[in-house]
């Protein structure tokens, strides 16, 4: 064992509390800041207490799913009879119409309007043609030329043109595609036409329909591993905001943290960060441009029974302020009372800008009209409503971000005893598992004194869907 006496943890999430717990496992002293007073970070869950019992809200519609056996049985371990089997149920919802996600051909013939459905097979047989031809590895390929070229252009526009503008706040075709393999699980117009030709109308499987989820929310899985990490002697400090870090030499020295108002200042051999990736740059003396999108979570009790049997909802008008509606019961019965649902809205933003700091009061009306637009009768409301806020939801990942994020990770890669993991601090959009994956690779890094940074900010970028491949 290297001869380590101090491990800093910055940041409470998945990835964080998979490292902590690692080192705590293996003899090293830890401890683990985090600023928030709850801990899981974007896998926490809240607890609301209405007027008719508790209810439950996510921040987002999390999963677990993984290809790694092992992880899937630490988590089955860690959670017992608590985590449960669910089945995943998603539609996208679009000028007044339903249709399925992923987007199914027969599905999509019977619901589609003529006019859409004949663009489509316009670009349909455009591309028999003239078969597009995308470099997947060039990284300046845009979200918007990387989706018209498998899907045409009119279903770019009808499905994905105003929805992702709305989410990420900028001009598709000025934000990257590179990550769109990896999410964007529907099906290629071209296989369409292979699938004509054979007279097959079933769509591919390209997400994971059964996945595994906590009684009572995703965030019970960290809890679970921070009391675990506490029972190991590891230290796990909530209110704590880290404010700034000393180096020398090429190492981090110290790191200074505020706790419920009082400054102080902790000696550390080793720092393993989930924080933004920017700000640790910054704290560290360097600059960065790479910026993150925000959400806010418009949480509401409802009376009666679910509201629909989708686990969530893709709103892709762009005039619906969300950009997906979930029900949280439809993963666990136990997320609301009895005789109870509860609809939660993600409304994408910035950090501080007028949606995120609007009231409730005034933010309420608004979604009561689009609900009511979205069929959900708006007098089943309990008049009881919360926000939650993610300031670092999503990397924003305009064109050209790979270079910039890349001068990030050199600039930290001086400090020595230093590694980024995590979906913000190594500015990814991925997956819990991947995260938490990530925080065991980085712990192994100490465990076994060799440097894995390389292969941590590198970890499961394939260029495939990755729900998939699931074990889970």
């Amino acid at each position: 064992m290297p001869d380590l006496r101090h491990i800093a943890i910055l940041g409470g999430g998945p990835a964080g509390l998979s490292a902590a717990w690692k080192l705590a496992d293996n003899g090293y002293r830890v401890t683990v800041l985090e600023a928030n007073d709850y801990l899981g970070g974007l896998a926490a869950t809240h607890s609301f207490e209405g007027k008719a019992g508790t209810y439950r809200f996510d921040f987002g519609g999390h999963r677990f799913l993984t290809k790694n056996p092992e992880l899937l049985t630490f988590v089955e371990s860690l959670m017992g009879d608590d985590l449960m089997h669910a089945e995943r149920s998603s539609v996208i919802r679009y000028r007044g119409r339903t249709y399925d996600y992923p987007l199914a051909l027969g599905n999509l013939l019977r619901n589609a309007p003529p006019g859409l459905l004949l663009g489509a097979g316009i670009d349909l047989l455009g591309k028999l043609i003239n078969p597009p031809r995308l470099r997947e590895s060039d990284d300046d390929i845009s979200f918007a030329d990387w989706i018209e070229a498998r899907f045409g252009t009119t279903l770019y526009r009808h499905f994905f043109e105003g929805y992702t503008g709305k989410l990420w706040g900028i001009d598709p075709r000025q934000l990257s595609g590179d990550w769109a393999a990896q999410r964007i699980s529907l099906i290629d117009l071209r296989d369409v036409a292979q699938r004509l030709l054979r007279r097959a109308d079933n769509t591919p499987r390209t997400y994971a329909r059964h996945y595994r989820y906590p009684k009572h929310g995703f965030g019970m899985i960290f809890d679970r591993l921070a009391a675990l990490i506490g029972e190991l002697g590891g230290e796990v400090l909530t209110r704590a905001s880290v404010t700034g870090l000393r180096a020398e030499d090429g190492q981090v020295r110290a790191v200074r943290f505020d706790q419920d108002g009082q400054a102080r200042d902790m000696a550390v051999d080793a720092v393993i960060s989930s924080l933004p990736l920017p700000d640790m740059v910054k704290m560290l003396g360097g600059q960065s441009s790479l910026g993150f999108r925000a959400l806010r979570f418009f949480n509401m009790p409802l009376a009666g029974p679910d509201i629909s049997p989708h686990t969530w909802q893709y709103l892709s008008d762009p005039d619906i302020l969300a950009t997906r509606l979930q029900e949280p019961r439809r993963r666990s019965p136990f997320m609301t009372p009895e005789g109870h649902t509860s609809a939660m809205l993600e409304i994408p933003c910035q950090e501080k800008d007028n949606l995120w700091r609007m009231s409730e009061t005034e933010l309420q009306p608004r979604v009561h009209a689009d609900l009511e637009r979205l069929g959900v009768a708006a007098g089943r409301a309990t008049g009881e409503y919360f926000s939650s806020y993610a300031a670092h939801a999503y990397p924003l990942m305009a064109l050209g971000y790979h270079r910039e994020r890349q001068a990030n990770l050199d600039f930290l890669g001086q400090f020595r005893n230093l590694q980024m993991c995590g979906r913000q601090g190594t500015f990814r959009y991925i997956f819990t598992d991947t995260a938490m994956e990530m925080g065991l690779l980085a712990a192994r890094s100490l465990l076994e004194d060799k440097d894995y940074r390389h292969d941590i900010y590198n970890h499961r970028n394939e260029k495939t869907v990755i729900e998939v491949q699931s074990v889970a």
